[in-house]
């Protein structure tokens, strides 16, 4: 480097705040859907296919709950 010891500054960038995501208005995502027809057999499915889900994960997290139970239960000697 001959010579030539400044150093041009960087122009400063403006500190802007960062600004937090937010989702699009309600009005907005429904707008799509806006003027559609409801197809009740389609509906009932989803519904059957949403409580059938539901039910197995009730199940599942009752026999979670009694197999934990039961293994902190100490069994009892004679």
């Amino acid at each position: 480097m001959p010579g030539n010891s400044a150093v041009t500054p960087l122009p400063a960038l403006p500190a802007a705040p960062k600004e937090e995501w937010q989702p699009p208005p309600v009005a907005e995502v429904l707008a799509v859907y806006a003027g559609r027809t409801i197809d009740g057999v389609t509906a009932a499915r989803g519904a059957a296919k949403v409580r059938e889900s539901l039910n197995r994960a009730r199940a599942n997290a009752a026999q979670r709950r009694a197999a934990q139970k039961a293994a902190r239960r100490t069994p009892k000697s004679a």
